[in-house]
């Protein structure tokens, strides 16, 4: 059962300043049947005149040249529009480089839409086959014969900065992307003067995202207007919109993209990828529309990594448990490029930003490395560094906690930030306010049963059966401000747009720039709109995903969704409903103080008695103007715009934990239970906000027990299929209980932040140090993700 704390207050006033009906409550979706019913429009059901179909022949080696290629036999294979390769393409696509201007010294090489002489990852294009049909662009592309050249590949980040191992792209100078230091300047001699110091290495293996919809994109190019439309699965339409025309040299006004309903992203179609360009080329260049859906085999070289780590820890404690500093090291491999135009560095950059982030200790360090590799390039995916970070600070906090003898929740209890201590600045300089460590802790315990727990893991114990408990306590970070990105060069908009519409019969329509990827974001922007305008929900539709018509907006990632986008359509919907008062009263000869809208009706506010419909009002407005007053035309379209700019970003957190039987003969681990607690500040659907922690942990159990992309030596996925790549499965999974406490945020007036990755965050570390908690009798400890049977048993000696 999912349960809701207001923290601090009995009741959360309403947002609107009225009667409030569906914000805060579990509205279902409204998108719902239509999905179920199978009349969703995806990428693959989007068919227009004269399509031709895209593949790409991609490199199948980590780091080769490329020689004699000959395409005579497939070019005149049966349906084959064309062949084209990189320089082609270049001659229409300039170059990219995923850099940002406020990472300083960060370096990435120039990257085009196909490779052209050398290939630096396994699944980087290489030829595009454009046919009448997919089949025969596939059958096609097995007659194309290349000469491959194999070079040395860089494979291993720890010696990929060595002064023997080649540098990937010899105009850098060595193989390092990034490096950042934070250094409060006194955290020797803390770890000289503590009762304890505890050190441990923690390993993340490379996974990916893998949402049930594949990448896919197409273009459609008009020469007669010179205009460009482009339909794809994306996160982040007006982002698109900005890069085609920069990229290929077009107004932004002349370039439309187009994402319909998509099917799950997790960051993952929230970059810009070097095929999508391409296709976008290849319309251009063959003045017909082109269509490219990745396969899953694809997905797997083509799609971005993320999360390869080694994270070096240290943690000083007092010996009452007090926890006084942390000394960090994080190396990353990112693959040979950085991705554009976010960056692959960000991840990391995030690791060691928020270590810690959730205790008072004053002391801190951290040193962060960044480095090239021929492998997938890595990027954001969900979560963006929250579940390593969360991994380290609280395998430590566990590891010196059991060093001391003490109780782990207590350890954490003692040193979480205190709810009445904010605003506060941590250890490593990030400003957060508004927090809520300690009740999500209490609301945690009590919900777990933390002491009944504890006493069944003792008498099990006493029967040669070993359970875990498993705490975390995180930080998420969300609604990104203006400086997030765009002050480091990246045309990345820090704001959304909506548009509120009184339609002629009454009903609401509402555009806004953050699109719908299953996390429901248009039930809650349905929500908002019914409430501040005062009508019923089922009277309102949510518009997004189309540059051509909605307002101007960075999309959905970073959990800003309802944060910012929600804000925006807030704002929008009290605007509509101030301007539908005074015209109403205008019509009623009364004061717009007097009256209100409720259920789609104007009544008097005080007695309650109805004066006159919505769609009564919107008949005048649109269609009897002859009636009204000189100068009463009304505004029934509004628009507004939000950009949190306060902070960077804004703050959430949560506590997770987990409860784990293992195996100790061999080595597999039972998933028994899974608790969450989590502060997202104002909860707009309880249902949905559950449905997305949930979500998240479902994630987040997969990096922490399955998940992993293996590489062999040559730098070759030897597990890139679904076949291979484990993970998460329903039956695998415990019961997920989630609990909400509300904080609202005073930088907006709808008081939300964001909950879509402190499931994924928080996840790993809880389980991790359940593991480990169970295997703690025989002194052994499983700090390198993903958790396997084999890690288990080598970690106790078994094999």
């Amino acid at each position: 059962m999912d349960n809701i704390d207001l923290h601090e207050e009995s009741t959360i006033p309403s947002v609107i300043g009225t009667r409030q009906r569906y914000i805060g409550a579990a509205a279902r979706r409204p998108t719902a049947r239509k999905l179920l019913q199978g009349r969703g429009t995806y990428l693959d059901d989007v068919v227009v005149p004269r399509l031709a179909h895209a593949v790409y022949l991609r490199s199948p080696m980590a780091h080769a040249k490329i020689g004699r290629i000959d395409t005579t036999t497939a070019a005149a294979m049966p349906g084959v529009i064309a062949i084209v390769d990189g320089r082609q393409v270049a001659a229409l696509c300039s170059p990219w480089v995923g850099t940002l201007k406020t990472l300083s010294g960060m370096k990435s090489a120039p990257q085009y839409p196909l490779a052209i002489d050398i290939v630096r990852w396994q699944g980087e294009p290489v030829l595009a086959v454009v046919a009448e049909s997919r089949q025969q662009a596939e059958d096609a592309m097995q007659m194309i014969e290349v000469e491959w050249e194999e070079l040395p590949a860089v494979t291993d980040m720890e010696t990929a900065l060595d002064k023997d191992t080649p540098i990937i792209h010899p105009d850098l100078g060595d193989n390092l992307c990034f490096t950042r230091t934070i250094d409060s300047g006194d955290v020797d001699y803390v770890f000289d003067g503590a009762a304890i110091c505890v050190e441990q290495t923690f390993r993340f293996g490379r996974h990916t995202g893998l949402p049930m919809e594949t990448r896919a994109i197409l273009a459609d190019f008009d020469p007669a207007e010179h205009r460009l439309t482009v339909y794809q699965s994306h996160q982040a339409p007006h982002s698109l919109q900005n890069l085609y025309a920069k990229h290929f040299d077009f107004e932004e006004n002349a370039v439309r993209v187009i994402c319909k309903d998509v099917g799950g992203s997790f960051g993952i179609k929230l970059h810009t990828y070097p095929d999508d360009f391409a296709t976008v080329a290849l319309s251009i260049l063959l003045r017909r529309p082109v269509k490219y859906v990745a396969d899953r085999l694809e997905s797997f070289v083509s799609d971005i990594h993320a999360r390869e780590h080694v994270v070096r820890g240290r943690i000083a404690m007092g010996s009452q448990g007090d926890i006084l500093a942390f000394d960090i090291d994080d190396l990353t491999g990112i693959g040979p490029f950085s991705v554009y135009p976010r960056t692959s560095v960000t991840e990391g950059n995030q690791v060691i930003s928020v270590i810690g982030g959730p205790y008072s200790h004053l002391s801190y360090r951290a040193r962060l490395r960044v480095v090239f590799q021929n492998k997938v390039p890595t990027s954001q995916y969900r979560g963006v560094g929250l579940p390593i970070a969360c991994a380290v600070t609280e395998g430590l906090v566990d590891a010196a906690a059991r060093k001391l003898g003490l109780d782990p929740f207590e350890v954490r209890q003692r040193n979480v930030v205190k709810d009445d201590a904010y605003p506060y600045t941590s250890a490593s300089g990030v400003s957060m306010h508004g927090l809520s460590h300690q009740a999500c802790l209490e609301k945690l315990k009590e919900m777990m049963g933390y002491s009944s727990l504890r006493a069944e893991q003792k008498a099990l114990r006493d029967k040669g059966i070993y359970r875990g408990i498993g705490i975390s306590v995180l930080i998420e970070m969300t609604n990104p401000g203006a400086a997030f990105y765009g002050m480091g060069g990246a045309e990345i908009a820090g704001q959304d747009g909506a548009t509120v519409r009184l339609d002629a019969g009454g009903a609401l329509t509402c555009l806004v720039g953050v699109g719908e990827q299953g996390q429901g974001t248009e039930t809650v922007f349905a929500q908002i709109v019914a409430d501040a305008v005062g009508a019923p929900i089922d009277s309102v539709k949510i518009i997004t995903g189309d540059t051509a018509v909605t307002p101007y907006g960075a999309g959905t990632w970073a959990s800003r969704g309802a944060g910012i986008g929600g804000e925006a359509v807030l704002q929008a919907g009290l605007a509509l409903k101030k301007n539908i008062r005074a015209f109403a009263a205008a019509l009623k000869k009364r004061s717009a103080e007097e009256l209100d809208v409720r259920d789609g009706v104007v009544i008097e506010a005080v007695s309650g008695d109805p004066l006159i419909t919505l769609a009564e009002l919107a008949h005048i407005a649109y269609f009897r103007t002859d009636t009204l007053p000189v100068g009463e035309l009304p505004e029934l379209m509004v628009t507004r715009q939000y950009s949190q700019n306060g902070h960077p970003f804004l703050f959430t957190n949560a506590a997770q934990a987990s409860y784990v039987e293992v195996d100790v003969e061999t080595g597999f681990v039972k998933l028994l239970g899974h608790w969450a607690v989590g502060d997202c500040g104002r909860v707009l659907n309880p249902m949905l906000a559950s449905e997305q922690v949930r979500g998240g942990i479902v994630q987040g159990i997969g990096d922490a027990l399955f998940e992993e992309c293996l590489y062999d030596d040559r730098g070759l996925l030897r597990n890139g299929s679904m076949a291979d790549y484990l993970v998460p499965m329903a039956s695998e999974m415990p019961d997920i209980t989630v609990a909400h406490i509300e904080t609202p945020t005073d930088t907006s007036q709808l008081g939300a932040k964001g909950t879509g990755e402190s499931g994924t965050g928080g996840a790993p570390g809880a389980v991790m140090n359940a593991i480990n908690d169970a295997l703690s009798p025989f002194s052994a400890s499983v700090t390198s993700l993903p958790i396997t049977p084999e890690k288990i048993l080598r970690a106790m000696a078994v094999v």
